[in-house]
């Protein structure tokens, strides 16, 4: 259980997150990710991270039990709000190409992490979508708006609904949708494209890349942020929170959440 690292074949190194039963993040464990991306990035010998997760779902967010049980320094809302932020960054920032490879649910940070990405591969099962305004916080419009286009995004915003990987395969965010049982392998097939190529030359590409993107996405989702920290200090997202959890819903457990 957590986040760990292996290199499997020359260039490529898999970062895989495992937190039961549905890979909603703690602060810690978010803060953990980061690292993992960060220092994989860092080694000359990689020139490709694949992103990848266990379970049935790639990532549910945050730990809303954490959040349930903040103080009233709010530490836990602070904490999630910076860990989260921090991963993403990772994703984005990292010195080489990040492919994700998503299965089942991708919900609130999911979508901050794959939304960073630099290629996603998903699963026929694979769904992904910003629960926020059902979990009581905001956020990661920012990362929604580099999948699909500002009035869908809107639309799934305030909704909370899903769009399935085929939905975006078409909008052409997700590089391909193959069978579950072959979507690791989809996954290193592409990271194993890029990783063939030279690895300065990647690492200057990847700059080069992030240099000409029209919204400096950690800018963004820090202002979205201050909103989210409003909604927890006023009272109201702690409420609506309170009521996550309905039959049928990713939260049943109490455990997933979003960002």
């Amino acid at each position: 259980m957590g986040v760990s690292t292996s290199c499997r074949e020359k260039g490529i190194a898999v970062v895989t997150v495992d937190f039961p039963p549905v890979n909603a993040l703690p602060v810690a464990g978010w803060f953990a990710l980061a690292g993992a991306v960060r220092a994989a990035g860092r080694d000359p010998e990689v020139r490709c991270v694949l992103l990848a997760a266990e379970g049935r779902g790639f990532n549910a967010g945050v730990d809303i039990k954490e959040l349930q049980a903040d103080d009233r320094e709010h530490r836990a809302l602070r904490g999630a709000n910076s860990g989260c932020a921090e991963a993403f960054a990772a994703v984005y920032e990292c010195e080489v190409p990040v492919v994700a490879a998503v299965q089942g649910f991708c919900l609130g940070g999911g979508i901050g992490l794959v939304g960073n990405a630099d290629a996603i591969v998903a699963s026929e099962d694979a769904v992904f979508g910003l629960p926020e305004l059902d979990r009581g916080a905001l956020g990661a419009a920012t990362h929604l708006a580099r999948l699909v286009p500002q009035h869908l995004m809107r639309a799934l915003y305030y909704t909370a609904r899903t769009v399935s990987a085929a939905d975006l395969h078409a909008h052409g965010s997700v590089w391909r949708v193959v069978p579950r049982g072959g979507l690791h392998a989809a996954a290193l097939e592409l990271a194993r494209e890029i990783a063939a190529k030279d690895g300065r030359l990647l690492r200057l590409a990847k700059a080069a890349l992030n240099g000409i993107d029209p919204v400096d996405v950690r800018r963004s989702y820090r202002f979205e942020q201050g909103f989210t920290f409003e909604a927890g200090l006023s009272g109201v997202g702690a409420r609506v929170r309170d009521t996550f959890g309905g039959p049928g819903s990713p939260g049943t457990s109490g455990q997933e959440g979003a960002r």
